[in-house]
């Protein structure tokens, strides 16, 4: 008889990907033999956190499907649904600590199955998407200003391609 293959499931946005991105992926690689994860739609994303992303679906998708210990990557129209759980075979999901007292129709499904987990991860201290965004607006002066210097050192040091003598 064959072992039957652990399939692990974890979800997010995945928005300005950064280290609690990788470490919940890496973390939820490790409870098992495939990890798939699920990349929520921007439609999603907007629903339920009231605002869209920076980065598009398809460039968070692509992101996610490079990633090693990644298996697979599905499309996300809904939290943690059932339907997609079945479908891919779950046997344990992951989630982010701050959904522990939280409804989630898919979740509580799998707790009540025989032979299913759910497993909740602590988020990475002082990272979050929330965080670097914060800074990106506590630093957009001092951003805009950098940046327009290089340019303007950039125009008066380019050199033209000097006419060629024929």
């Amino acid at each position: 008889m064959e072992n039957k293959k652990v399939r692990v499931f974890t979800s997010g946005s995945f928005d300005l990907f950064h280290i609690g991105h990788l470490n919940i992926l890496e973390k939820s690689a490790a409870l098992g033999d495939e990890l798939i994860v699920g990349v929520s739609t921007d439609e999603l994303i907007e629903e339920y956190k009231g605002m869209k992303p920076i980065i598009p679906f398809d460039q968070r998708f692509r992101i996610i499907q490079n990633i090693k210990c990644v298996t697979k990557v599905v499309k996300q129209v809904k939290l943690t649904e059932i339907a997609q759980l079945e479908h891919e075979q779950i046997d344990v999901v992951t989630i982010g600590d701050d959904w522990k007292d939280k409804y989630l129709e898919g979740l509580d499904w799998m707790k009540l199955q025989p032979g299913k987990e759910v497993v909740y991860f602590p988020y990475t201290e002082g990272i979050s998407t929330t965080t670097i965004k914060k800074k990106i607006l506590e630093s957009a002066s001092q951003i805009i200003t950098a940046a327009l210097q290089r340019e303007e050192e950039q125009d008066k040091n380019w050199k033209e391609d000097s006419p060629k003598n024929d």
